[in-house]
């Protein structure tokens, strides 16, 4: 059982109402058997989930399933709320103390979590570039879901961060044709530092086989419908909170015998699930991330006592943004 040593406190980041955010300070649990204390050193924000919470858009019927690991308060506000942390382990077992590890965990300096919660950052991959494990976990689950196979022609719509790990993931499958569609020519030139084919949606090539919508708008999943070369499969990644959205079943959709599946990193894609664990699903995403390529994801930076005036004009627009990266000012416990 853990308990709580009042003269160590932490700082943790808390959406106190829509659109607002402070920075609290809070004491922090002593690790107990089984249990580690980590120093976060680098986390990010997750621009698509964390914008509706920021902006209290989740909607009741969610506020459950919505909830993510060590959450405190609840739906709309106040909640602490995030799920991208990477730190060196400071105390509690042997096994990984000082290790780099990932974390699903809100933003915060120093926490205590079980030791399964934690996964190590393989030696290959710079702790800086680890904090894409969630995106890189979410991207790989897509593909598993879209079942990709050699030869496929695949349009990825939604040139974010997940989007773009996505089409990274899809480029390796032997003999794919991939490309990137997004409206912000802004990112072409991320695009192309990751060696990926991209246009604007007006010229983004038809007939494709495998579409994979990451954009989260209404216009991108009807783009993607239109692209789309008979009895392909359109994989909806994206999440939209309380928007409703029209789509267009109407046309060709029923003569070209199109299919519409979800993807949604909470369950392992179900070609997978028998026999992959979330631990190991996390190891692969961390393990893909051993390429220079991916640091062009990171676009923003910013200090995490900055993340309450920073956080309304981050979460405001998409325009050139890719990765948010959180720095943690670097302290030890005393």
């Amino acid at each position: 059982m853990t308990t709580v040593r009042p003269h160590l406190l932490t700082k943790v980041f808390w959406i106190t109402a829509p659109g607002i955010g402070e920075i609290r300070e809070e004491p922090v649990a002593a690790p107990g058997q089984g249990d580690v204390l980590v120093r976060a050193h680098h986390g990010a924000l997750s621009r698509g989930t964390e914008s509706l919470v920021f902006q209290g858009l989740v909607p009741e019927s969610e506020w459950q399933r919505m909830r993510c690991p060590f959450q405190d308060g609840g739906f709309p506000a106040p909640v602490k709320y995030g799920y991208i942390s990477v730190g060196t382990v400071e105390d509690g077992s042997p096994d990984l103390k000082g290790k780099t590890v990932f974390c699903l965990h809100p933003h915060q300096a120093l926490y205590t979590v079980p030791e399964d919660a934690v996964s190590i950052v393989p030696e290959s991959v710079p702790a800086a570039r680890a904090v894409l494990a969630a995106n890189m976990e979410t991207a790989l689950n897509i593909v598993w879901d879209a079942g990709l196979s050699a030869g496929d022609r695949v349009t990825v719509v939604g040139g974010g961060v997940v989007g773009c790990l996505t089409a990274y993931l899809a480029q390796r499958t032997p003999g794919a044709e991939v490309q990137i569609v997004d409206v912000d020519p802004a990112k072409a030139a991320l695009f192309a530092k990751l060696g990926l084919d991209s246009a604007a949606p007006e010229d983004a090539k038809g007939e494709r086989n495998i579409l994979i919508h990451t954009s989260a708008t209404e216009a991108g999943l009807n783009r993607a419908l239109e692209l789309a070369d008979m009895e392909a499969t359109v994989v909806e990644a994206s999440w939209y909170g309380d928007r409703p959205v029209s789509v267009m079943l109407g046309g060709a959709f029923h003569s070209k015998r199109l299919r519409i599946v979800s993807s949604q990193v909470g369950m392992i894609a179900q070609s997978k699930r028998s026999r992959v664990s979330y631990k190991e699903r996390m190891r692969l995403a961390l393990e893909l991330l051993a390429d220079d390529a991916l640091d062009a994801l990171f676009t923003h930076e910013v200090m995490f006592e900055e993340l309450p005036d920073a956080m309304p004009g981050l979460m405001a627009s998409a325009a050139g943004v890719g990765c948010v990266r959180i720095h943690y000012p670097a302290e030890r416990m005393p």
